[in-house]
């Protein structure tokens, strides 16, 4: 386990890392036309956001996140394109969700260049408000975690292969200035891990979390 930054904030305050007084940017396909191993780490930080069907916008802060690649043998492309994992080899900047243990939905970020599998699981973000379907629950912990998250965020399997971009149901913004200058300064930092619950390229350390945020899933 690694921290890519420190000293780490022991007092961390993502409200005041992400103000509210800056028009987001969104990010573009051309921004996650990279190597799924630099675009995970990066994407900590940033912001996902939900447009439901009655209009109802939610936004969660991405705070875990996983990468796959080729050669990983622990990615649903690894051996060939089959009908379920069409999208990773198409253009980044799409939706691919997935559904493990016939219940849990996963949503991940599609990256690098056409004809190139690679994705990135968002595993957790830090919601700002409980939405109305789920129980209550400690907002911290509501999306702490793959499935948490995509049932928090109604995400399933209807939303593969949609781009990632304003007007559609998901997007993604860019880390609000001040979270970014707090990066740079260690106050807030990442940790660079091992993935999780996987029995194949356990070694890989392609996992990263921010450091100190209860919203993570699983520390260490």
């Amino acid at each position: 386990m690694e921290d890519l930054q420190a000293p780490t904030n022991p007092n961390l305050d993502l409200n005041a890392a992400c103000p509210k007084d800056v028009a987001p940017l969104e990010i573009d396909a051309q921004w996650l036309s990279r190597d799924s191993t630099i675009v995970a780490p990066e994407l900590i930080g940033c912001t996902l956001v939900r447009l439901m069907a009655d209009g109802t916008i939610l936004r969660g802060l991405i705070v875990e996140t996983e990468a796959y690649g080729p050669g990983d043998p622990a990615m649903h492309a690894y051996r060939r394109a089959t009908a379920r994992n069409q999208v990773m080899f198409g253009v980044a900047g799409v939706a691919y969700v997935y559904l493990i243990y016939g219940m849990y939905h996963c949503f991940n970020v599609v990256t690098d260049q056409p004809n190139i599998p690679s994705a990135v699981l968002i595993r957790a973000l830090q919601i700002e408000t409980l939405p109305s379907w789920l129980e209550p629950q400690k907002l911290q912990r509501a999306a702490a975690g793959p499935g948490k998250l995509c049932r928090a965020f109604q995400i399933d399997r209807t939303l593969t292969a949609i781009p990632l971009q304003p007007g559609q149901p998901l997007w993604l913004e860019h880390r609000h200035p001040l979270f970014q200058q707090q990066m740079t300064e260690g106050k807030l930092s990442l940790t660079q891990t091992t993935r999780i619950g996987l029995t194949q390229g356990v070694e890989l350390p392609w996992r990263w979390y921010l450091t100190d945020c209860p919203a993570v899933s699983r520390k260490g």
